[in-house]
């Protein structure tokens, strides 16, 4: 099945998959696949010398391969191991999603609501509307406003309060809905209508309802809880001299949403399986489906330099990326905060999905994540899957 079939009038998503993954075989197909990516990812980090990383494979609810290379701090004795804590970066943005879908399905939220339901400081420029921007926008990426508003204001670690009673002063790109425009600060508004309705602090609604019974023991959310954790990767920048480790920043940790959580290669592993429809105690099919459904079409996605040879077409989800690798779905979310990359990504028709975290900033996690599924996805056509 290909993805231009599934968009057909809008009447299937990548959620139709999940029935078919049992029709798979124990004896893994991907086996060798698995093997020659951990050499390729042991050697692309050698050349590169990142200082540290991992990365899992996974297939339905077992683990094909998990691997870890280098040390959690550049010059250190001490190794990565598949329960190092790193930084995930964007990729909170897959948990984010998926909090405000369960809230959904529960009848507590509703896509269609008002941001400013939650959000009444929220205002936009004279004569614009900010009413007309919903929790469906927020969470997709199609609120209409200049992609990464005050950005640069996160960096240099305005308050997140302040930053928000500044968006009186933006004048939108387009109607919601409309145009994709990636954001982080308005991305992180969902934690307003996620605590009102769930009646928790976000850190503590997320160890309720996926850390806890995903058991993904070093998952956490915020700043000092990464600090706190012994066993954690340090941050590493590139410069002309090499990799060179700087300070855990807080700034983007005020964005729990977009960039908050923290957690192994362990736990992704978790995570991935989860996605697969592996828990659909913790995560149903129809939040999946939800998740996935593509919504405004993500174009300069297509242009990704070592993504631009395999990719059809690329949507915006819910905290997902959605794209059409090959003629093949794929559901994909990468991340970058200061001396971290990390990337996730599932194929819901080979019930196979992987992971990568780096502890220094290279672009290498793209050339190895796109390679894989190059070579997953033409093993599967040779085999007529």
């Amino acid at each position: 099945m290909r993805l231009k079939s599934i968009f057909l009038a809008g009447s299937l998503s990548i959620g139709s998959f999940f029935p078919l993954q049992q029709l798979y075989a124990t004896e893994s197909q991907y086996t060798d696949l698995s093997n020659t990516f951990k050499k390729r990812f042991n050697h692309e980090l050698k050349v590169s010398k990142v200082p540290g990383g991992a990365f899992v494979i996974v297939e339905a609810d077992n683990v094909l391969k998990l691997g870890t290379y280098g040390k959690r701090v550049k010059g250190g004795n001490q190794n990565v191991n598949p329960d190092t804590v790193f930084r995930l970066a964007s990729v909170s943005k897959t948990f984010a999603g998926t909090l405000a879908s369960m809230l959904v399905e529960e009848g507590k939220l509703d896509w269609q609501q008002p941001i400013v339901s939650y959000l009444p400081e929220f205002t936009l420029a004279e004569q614009q509307n900010a009413a007309q921007i919903n929790l469906g926008h927020i969470i997709g990426h199609s609120t209409g406003l200049m992609p990464n508003s005050y950005d640069n204001l996160i960096n240099a670690n305005v308050n997140f309060t302040k930053i928000v009673s500044k968006f009186d002063e933006l004048t939108p790109i387009c109607q919601p809905g409309v145009c994709y425009g990636y954001q982080n600060v308005a991305f992180s508004f969902i934690e307003r209508a996620i605590e009102q309705q769930s009646t928790f602090s976000y850190a503590n609604f997320i160890q309720k309802r996926i850390f806890s019974p995903l058991s993904m023991s070093t998952a956490s959310v915020g700043y000092h809880a990464f600090l706190n954790t012994s066993n954690r990767a340090e941050p590493h920048v590139k410069t002309k001299s090499g990799f060179r480790k700087v300070k855990v920043k807080p700034n983007y940790y005020q964005l729990a949403p977009a960039a908050g959580v923290n957690a192994s290669i362990n736990d992704l592993s978790k995570w991935l399986m989860a996605n697969l429809g592996q828990n659909p105690e913790v995560i149903s099919a129809n939040i999946i489906e939800d998740l996935t459904t593509p919504g405004v079409k993500t174009t300069k996605e297509l242009r990704r330099r070592d993504w631009r040879p395999y990719l059809d077409s690329a949507y915006y989800g819910k905290g997902w990326r959605v794209y059409e690798f090959n003629g093949h779905p794929l559901i994909y979310h990468a991340g970058w905060v200061a001396g971290y990359v990390a990337e996730v990504s599932y194929s819901p028709e080979l019930n196979i999905g992987m992971a990568m975290l780096l502890n220094g900033e290279s672009r290498v996690i793209a050339k190895l994540s796109a390679e894989f599924w190059r070579d997953a996805f033409k093993q599967a056509d040779k085999l007529g899957i």
